[in-house]
């Protein structure tokens, strides 16, 4: 009975890819990274497999989501569980050497461990791109024109990029409860989007009504560029006043690139990547009730491999750009060549020319099927070659 069914079941989290979706997002990664290489970036591949004492730790993925194993040297390996860290190893071990900006891409698989089933996959694709050595906005700003672009051009339309700044909230932060750990209790709310639990717990500080006020009040600043203006009531640290003025020359440089009609700012916006330094992003489409992606400026993650590098990237989840773009339509347009033995030689040739002329075609022998009425219709068109030719 148990081997049956683990012969049937997958790991917890893993999926099947069936032909018609395989197709789906082989179209979204050839459009998207098309679009990508035109704006100069360059794809790698980064193994699957790293060490956990280097790319492992480094990650921003909580330890209990790593897939762990051990080589034959008794080395704990992780499987990826995101794509940064490893192409911050990989540049800073072999390509940030000249200190002149980096721009690399990747589409790749990535594992996260999941405890519980709840439709959440514990691998899958990501396509994104990042920007190493270039610590101006207006890298920033090409990094968030880019995956506008893109996603425009496998045919997006109405989607919404919400951008904030870590450095805010931390100030605010830290100006009014003191220390990061109560911070860290707020940040957490944030994170979770729970803002039932973020206000409840604001009123229960031991604040003074105006230090509440201010809190609750982050919770209004979203909006278009109106929001920056309204962010400045809030903080008065001047590092806070600083991340403002970031997000003021960022939204300049975006409205040269026209893509603002997408953009809104959210100064409450957190993330659980801790490497996150500066200004982050998030994009959301609808039907679908996560992000398909995120970004920002991670500007200490290089450090770490011993190579200190400004930075700034996004990836956008295959799956769920798929989701948001709507469901694939089943297409089979192949043509099928169904012959008995005598007709094997004509089967071929007309196959070969089919196929030069870019046309997909399968042959079938006749003994092989046992049905022909339910084989004719999983295909676009049908020639039969039965028989003598006459």
């Amino acid at each position: 009975m148990s081997r049956k069914l683990f012969m049937f079941e997958k790991p917890l989290g893993m999926r099947d890819t069936l032909p018609f979706l395989y197709k789906a997002k082989q179209h979204v990664r050839r459009t998207m990274a098309n679009e990508i290489e035109q704006w100069g970036y360059e794809f790698i591949e980064t193994p699957t497999l790293e060490y956990y004492e280097t790319v492992g730790t480094a990650s921003a993925i909580d330890d209990h989501q790593l897939f762990k194993l051990l080589d034959q040297q008794g080395h704990t390996l992780v499987l990826r569980p995101d794509m940064t860290a490893p192409i911050a190893r990989l540049a800073a071990s072999k390509l940030y050497e000249s200190g002149n900006p980096l721009r690399l891409a990747y589409h790749a698989n990535v594992f996260r461990a999941q405890q519980r089933e709840g439709g959440r996959p514990a691998e899958f694709e990501q396509i994104g791109v990042e920007c190493i050595g270039d610590g101006t906005i207006a890298a920033d700003a090409e990094v968030i024109s880019l995956m506008i672009a893109a996603l425009k051009q496998i045919g997006l339309d109405r989607f919404t990029v919400t951008i904030g700044h870590i450095g805010y909230v931390h100030a605010l932060f830290l100006d009014i409860l003191g220390n990061e750990e109560r911070s860290n209790t707020l940040r957490r709310f944030l994170y979770e989007k729970n803002y039932v639990g973020y206000r409840e717990h604001v009123k229960s500080l031991p604040l003074s009504s105006i230090d509440k006020q201010r809190l609750l009040n982050l919770l209004e600043l979203r909006g278009g560029a109106e929001s920056i203006e309204r962010a400045l009531e809030l903080v008065d640290r001047e590092n806070g006043i600083d991340t403002i003025a970031e997000l003021e020359q960022l939204y300049e440089h975006l409205k040269l690139y026209q893509v603002t009609e997408h953009i809104k700012f959210d100064f409450n916006l957190v993330s659980h990547m801790s490497y996150y330094t500066g200004i982050l992003f998030e994009v959301y489409a609808e039907k679908v009730g996560f992000p398909l992606g995120n970004g920002g400026r991670y500007d200490e993650l290089l450090e770490k491999f011993e190579r200190k590098a400004p930075a700034t990237g996004f990836g956008i989840r295959v799956d769920r750009l798929i989701e948001a773009l709507g469901e694939p339509e089943e297409s089979r347009e192949i043509h099928c060549i169904i012959f008995s033995q005598e007709r094997l030689s004509e089967a071929i040739q007309l196959a070969n020319q089919r196929r030069k002329n870019g046309e997909k075609v399968v042959m079938q022998h006749i003994s092989g099927i046992e049905n022909i009425d339910a084989c004719a219709k999983q295909y676009h068109h049908i020639t039969y070659l039965i028989g003598q030719n006459s």
